[in-house]
């Protein structure tokens, strides 16, 4: 945090994230701390939203007592399932019940703004399962939802239990399907879909997430956390001890690449387009050059004609049609030299 105090100079702190593992690890104590390190090295007089992620097992009555009387304001509860087949399958040390008495927990402790991550596309999960997890959702009222499609990540156990032929292999067919119900019900039960993987009621939608969709300066702080200072993306190293080293040097070990105006142009188009907003052609012209506003005015052509997506005044928006090819969308306008 003292070393990179001044990285966020200028810039008024919105939002703070406690993620990328399991947070809730910590004791009340080091959370205080982080947060007494945090007033020390930056200006958080306008910060907004300050998040946890934590997993069910992990919210016990004296964990959310302890949680309560800490700055913490939002709650990222990673449920993944309310059916046991598809947690065992995905390997999460929580039960059911436990993620059932997480949530209740919170909400009895007087927490509102709580998100879950709901994931669909999984082999043990029938169609009708899915429905009764997101109505689930519904019942408990939880303000926020992130639901992903279920993907194997090369030399996890999951991928390794699948090569085996241990565990079944994924259908993108019913993928597909799933997430077709998903931007079907959950909007018609007050949940928008504001972003391709995220749904809210009015006022709960993610302000932390927003900011990486929306071009924003951000600092990560930890091994392997990624920062953005608004034309360099740059990297801590991964390695805990090589990273713990350097910290004690007063040193960062990170690395870091330049974004090309192509690079940039890519990612906006990529981001923007997975938000109900959508790619604000007004921006592209201001940001980026005649080529690259001349080569999307191509570029889009064929999808406008075939209705994956559609225009809104000035802003470029995927259609329901469009969602479910998104990442395809995107690649297809990226600008490759």
């Amino acid at each position: 945090m003292k070393i990179q105090s001044s990285f966020l100079a200028g810039t008024k702190i919105r939002t703070i994230y406690f993620g990328g593992g399991t947070p809730t690890i910590l004791s009340q104590d080091e959370i205080k701390g982080l947060f007494e390190a945090l007033n020390q090295s930056f200006e958080l007089d306008n910060v907004e939203e300050i998040t946890i992620e934590a997993n069910p097992d992990d919210l016990t009555e004296q964990k959310v007592k302890e949680l309560k009387d800490t700055p913490i304001n939002r709650l990222s509860i990673g449920v993944q399932s309310f059916k046991a087949k598809d947690l065992e399958y995905m390997n999460r040390a929580h039960n059911v019940h436990q993620a059932h008495d997480s949530i209740k927990r919170v909400q009895d402790a007087g927490w509102e703004n709580i998100t879950v991550d709901l994931i669909y596309g999984t082999p043990t999960l029938s169609h009708e399962q899915w429905q009764e997890n997101m109505q689930t959702v519904i019942d408990i009222n939880v303000p926020h939802l992130s639901a992903y499609g279920l993907t194997v990540e090369e030399k996890t156990p999951l991928h390794h239990a699948i090569k085996k032929g241990k565990q079944l292999p994924l259908d993108e067919d019913k993928s597909k399907v799933q997430f077709e119900m998903l931007m079907d019900f959950i909007p018609k039960n007050g949940l928008e879909q504001y972003e391709i993987s995220n749904f809210a009621k009015k006022g709960y939608e993610a302000k932390h997430n927003g900011s990486y969709w929306t071009d924003e300066k951000y600092l990560g702080l930890g091994p392997s956390a990624h920062s953005f200072d608004g034309e360099r993306r740059i990297w801590n190293i991964s390695n805990n001890i090589r990273y713990i080293n350097s910290i004690k040097k007063g040193q960062l070990n990170n690395d870091f690449e330049v974004l090309s105006q192509e690079q940039r142009f890519n990612e906006y188009v990529l981001t923007s387009l997975r938000t109900k907003e959508g790619c604000n052609l007004d921006y592209v012209k201001s940001r980026f050059s005649p080529f690259l506003v001349d080569f999307l005015t191509f570029s889009i052509k064929k999808w406008l004609k075939n209705g994956e997506i559609e225009q809104k005044r000035n802003f470029l928006v995927l259609t329901k049609k469009g969602k479910l090819v998104a990442d395809w969308v995107a690649s297809e306008l990226f600008y490759i030299n």
